[in-house]
């Protein structure tokens, strides 16, 4: 089976370098007409560039279709218009890979609460803006991929990232409701926690293994993740060919009347409340009380 993006629209934020160029020129390589998105300024988000007029050129050059957009994703008005845009010269938005992003790293305790709210803005506002300028055009179709950016950081925790992984488990947390609203419109919806050597993480890895975690090695799982045939509702892993699975479990728990009902109880119980023995991936967040309605039914 070849996945090809024939008459398909994409929009790929972030698409000035690193990971989101290489998903540019990957789906315009596939056919896609391909809206490339970066404000083009540095990691921690200050400053312009013209990244993405370099990226198109390069798409043009290969004998693709695309345009450059140097607005940011912050802006919800700027992403309606680049929506209205896109659709007058191409009929139609079917992919968005929701990508930009910034970097303000230090401890919580050095950390300001402007580079917090500034880092949530771009990653967790802006996807959903970009998102949410997309929607009904999606709706209208019958027809959406979304493709949101998470990391480790957000799935498990990073010294010194307390504003990205806030973002980046918040990304979590909207694809798995936008999953289940645009399940009717055939509009899915998915979450991508990547591991790339790129400008946002190129002092973070040694030389070697810099060159291992290529983003062209990140690229083939948000191909297939905003493919027709993709799933929906995933979290997917991906670094150096390396693709995984990460998974939201409920253990069975454990169900405590009486005495035992008490943070003493909890205490005493506390290995039956997390054996893991029979967890489960609830696809909607009612599971969770219908597994306690299951418990005080006896089962």
């Amino acid at each position: 089976m070849t996945i090809r993006f024939d008459n398909r629209v994409a929009i790929v934020t972030g698409a000035g370098g690193g990971l989101g160029r290489t998903y540019a020129l990957e789906l315009a390589r596939r056919g896609a007409k391909v809206v490339v998105n970066d404000l083009g300024g540095s990691r921690d988000g200050t400053g312009h560039s013209d990244a993405a007029l370099k990226v198109v050129e390069e798409i043009k050059a290969a004998g693709g279709e695309a345009m450059s957009d140097g607005g940011s994703v912050t802006e919800y008005e700027h992403m309606v218009e680049l929506v209205a845009k896109t659709k007058e010269k191409w009929g139609g938005v079917h992919v968005l890979i929701n990508n930009a992003g910034v970097l303000r790293d230090k401890s919580f305790a050095k950390m300001e609460p402007a580079d917090f709210r500034f880092v949530v803005d771009v990653h967790l506002n802006g996807s959903a803006m970009c998102t949410k300028a997309v929607w009904e055009t999606m709706r209208e179709q019958n027809y959406g991929r979304i493709l949101m950016t998470a990391s480790s950081t957000g799935l498990y925790g990073n010294f010194g990232q307390a504003n990205y992984g806030a973002a980046k488990l918040g990304l979590a947390g909207l694809t798995k409701t936008l999953a289940i609203e645009g399940a009717k419109n055939n509009i899915k919806v998915n979450t991508i926690a990547p591991t790339a050597g790129t400008r946002m993480t190129e002092d973070l890895f040694p030389a070697e293994a810099f060159a291992a975690f290529a983003p062209e090695k990140v690229a083939p799982a948000a191909i297939y993740l905003v493919s027709e045939d993709a799933p929906t509702n995933m979290i997917v892993g991906a670094g150096a060919g390396v693709f995984q699975a990460a998974y939201v479990t409920l253990t069975q728990g454990k169900l405590l009347t009486g005495d035992e009902l008490s943070a003493e109880g909890i205490a005493a119980h506390w290995a039956e409340i997390t054996d893991r023995t029979g967890e489960f991936t609830p696809q909607s967040g009612a599971e969770q009380s219908m597994s306690i309605m299951r418990k005080l039914q006896g089962g």
